[in-house]
C-alpha cells in the first residue's frame, strides 16, 4: 500500500488541498481536527504542508483520519480524476437578495433620500429600525468577519480565555471606567411594536465615564459581557457617551441623550447609535471570545451549545461568535420572543424570513421550532432540528439548533443559530436538489412527523463529520420541521415617543448624586 501512496503522491496531496480549501479550513483547522480524532498520530500544521506539496507521505492510518473527516473513501485520494466541486459563490442560484438598479436615474442618491421617508411610513419601519436592517446587511455580506475589531478586541484582552470577571474588572480600571450600581426590577412596558412585554433597563453609560450597571446583573455571566460592551465603548469611541442604553425584552436602544425623541424619521443619529451599537456589541464578544481560541474550543467540542457553562458565558454570545469563527459561512442566528417577535436576527445564509417585514406577526409560523419551544419545552436543554423552508416551489434544507432561555427580566425567549446545507450538499452530490425535494416529498406524503430515511441520514451524517458539527447528526434523530414562507406584510406606525429607558435613566442618575 505504500507503493501506492507513493506513486500517487501528487495528487494526494493536491487532493487533501482542495477539500481543505473547498471546507474554508486552514492548515491548523485540519491539524486540529486530527488531534481531535487521534492525537497520537496526528499531524503538524508543517507535516501537512509537507503533504499537501507533495514532499511527504502520509501513512495509511494517516490517510484513514483524512478520510473520516473528508467523508472520501481512501482509494478517492489515489484516483487522477479531480473531483472538486465549485464553490457556493461560483455555482449556487443565490447568495444575498438584491435589487438591480435600473434605471438608474430613479435611484440617485438624492431619489432615494425624497422616496425613502414615505417607504418607511409605508412599511411600518422606524429610522432606528432601518439603521439596524442596513447594518445587518453589512454583516451578512461580510459573513460577520471583521478582523479590525478583532484585533482591537485581542490587544486589549490580550487573548485571554477563557476571561474571568477579575480579568474584566480589571480591564475596566485601567480604561478608566467607574461601576455604579442602580436598583431597577422588571416592568409590564411595550416593545418596539407596540406589544405588551416585561422589560428591564439593564445598564446605560452616564456622565464622566461611568457605567450604571442594574444589580439583577450581579453574579450572573451577562455582566462580563455588560461591562465588555462600555470598554468596547471607551476605546473604540473615546468614551464620549454616544451610545445606546441596554434593556431586556423591551425596546431596543433608548437614546443616549435624555427627553431624546424616537422618530418614525430617518436621521444622522439613528445610524450612528445604530452603528455603534453593532460595534461595541461586535467587540464584546470578540473580547469574551477571542476568534482564535474559541474556534480551536468548538471545533474540539464539536460546536457544542452547551460549551457555554464551561466558559461561563451567555448561550447568546457563543451563538452569535459560531457564526465568526466557524469555517462554513452559511449561518443563521434569531432570538425569538413570543407571539412572533424577532428581537436579533442574522441570515448570512441567505434564509428566508417567515414573514415580509420586522413587525410581530400574531403565530407568523406556529410549526417553526423556535416557537414551539416557547410552549412545553423545558428550559436550558439544546433541540436540534432539520427543517425544509419552502417558498412557493422552491426549497431550502437548514439544520438549527435552539435552546430556552430567560432574561433579565425573567421573560423566556428562544435562541437558535444554524446552518443552510446548500452549500455543503452542493460540494458532495451533483444531485442535491433532487436530495432536498426527496426529504420534502417524504415528509408531506407522511401527513404528520416524520424523522428522516436512513439513506438520506446517512449523507447527513457525512455532512455532520466534515463540518464538524455534532448537532448536525442528532438532528436527524427529530421529526422534520416544514416551514412555508407567509407574504403577509402587517403595518405599523408610531407616532414620536420619549423612550421609557430615559424615564428610568433619570431616576437612577438623580438618585445617584
Amino acid at each position: 500500500m505504500n507503493k501506492i501512496l507513493s506513486r500517487n503522491i501528487h495528487f494526494l496531496g493536491s487532493k487533501i488541498r482542495a477539500q481543505r480549501k473547498l471546507l474554508n479550513l486552514t492548515l491548523e483547522d485540519l491539524s486540529i481536527r486530527c488531534i481531535q480524532i487521534n492525537p497520537d498520530i496526528a499531524p503538524s500544521i508543517s507535516y501537512l504542508s509537507l503533504i499537501e506539496t507533495g514532499n511527504r507521505v502520509p501513512s495509511m492510518e494517516l490517510l484513514k483520519m483524512f478520510s473520516d473527516i473528508f467523508q472520501k473513501k481512501t482509494n478517492w485520494f489515489l484516483d487522477n480524476a479531480k473531483d472538486v466541486k465549485k464553490s457556493r459563490q461560483d455555482s449556487l442560484k443565490y447568495s444575498f437578495e438584491e435589487i438591480e438598479f435600473e434605471p438608474n436615474f430613479l435611484f440617485s442618491k438624492n431619489q432615494i433620500r425624497t422616496a425613502m421617508p414615505t417607504l418607511l411610513a409605508q412599511s411600518g419601519i422606524s429610522g432606528r429600525q432601518f439603521a439596524h436592517i442596513l447594518i445587518r446587511a453589512y454583516q451578512e455580506k461580510n459573513y460577520n468577519q471583521f478582523p479590525d475589531i478583532e484585533r482591537t478586541a485581542d490587544e486589549i484582552g490580550k487573548r485571554k480565555f477563557p476571561i474571568r470577571d477579575t480579568d474584566i474588572l480589571k480591564i475596566v480600571k485601567k480604561v478608566g471606567l467607574k461601576i455604579k450600581w442602580f436598583n431597577r426590577k422588571s416592568f409590564i412596558t411595550k416593545n418596539d411594536y407596540g406589544i405588551k412585554i416585561n422589560s428591564v433597563l439593564r445598564s446605560f453609560y452616564g456622565e464622566k465615564n461611568t457605567v450604571y450597571i442594574n444589580s439583577l446583573l450581579k453574579d450572573s455571566n451577562r455582566l462580563k459581557y455588560e461591562l465588555a460592551l462600555y470598554i468596547g465603548h471607551k476605546i473604540l469611541h473615546n468614551g464620549d457617551g454616544l451610545i445606546s442604553s441596554h434593556a431586556s425584552g423591551g425596546e431596543l436602544g433608548g437614546s443616549p441623550s435624555l427627553n431624546e425623541n424616537i422618530s418614525d424619521r430617518i436621521n444622522q443619529k439613528d445610524i450612528l447609535y445604530a452603528w455603534r451599537d453593532f460595534e461595541c456589541s461586535f467587540f464584546a464578544g470578540s473580547l469574551l471570545c477571542p476568534k482564535t481560541s474559541l474556534k480551536r474550543y468548538l471545533s474540539a467540542n464539536a460546536y457544542n451549545i452547551l460549551s457555554y457553562k464551561k466558559l461561563k458565558i451567555t448561550p447568546s454570545i457563543l451563538m452569535r461568535r459560531m457564526t465568526v469563527v466557524s469555517p462554513y459561512k452559511y449561518w443563521h442566528y434569531f432570538d425569538a420572543y413570543s407571539p412572533g417577535y424577532l428581537r436579533t436576527m442574522y441570515r448570512a445564509d441567505g434564509i428566508k424570513m417567515p414573514w415580509s417585514n420586522i413587525n410581530v406577526e400574531n403565530n407568523p409560523f406556529k410549526e417553526w421550532n423556535a416557537y414551539k419551544l416557547l410552549g412545553k419545552q423545558p428550559f436550558l436543554k439544546p433541540i436540534p432540528i432539520l427543517s425544509i423552508l419552502k417558498d412557493k416551489n422552491n426549497f431550502s434544507l437548514n439544520v438549527s439548533v435552539s435552546i430556552k432561555v430567560r432574561d433579565v427580566s425573567d421573560t423566556p425567549h428562544v435562541l437558535c443559530v444554524g446552518i443552510n446545507l446548500e452549500d455543503a450538499l452542493s460540494k458532495q452530490m451533483s444531485n442535491y436538489e433532487d436530495f432536498i425535494n426527496e426529504i420534502h416529498k417524504d415528509a408531506n406524503d407522511s401527513k404528520g412527523d416524520l424523522k428522516i430515511k436512513e439513506k438520506h441520514a446517512g449523507q447527513i451524517y457525512k455532512l455532520s463529520r466534515i463540518l464538524n458539527i455534532k448537532w448536525l447528526e442528532e438532528a436527524t434523530n427529530n421529526p422534520i420541521d416544514i416551514i412555508s414562507i407567509n407574504n403577509k406584510v402587517s403595518i405599523q406606525n408610531n407616532k414620536d415617543k420619549i423612550s421609557w429607558i430615559n424615564d428610568i435613566k433619570k431616576d437612577v442618575m438623580e438618585s445617584a448624586k
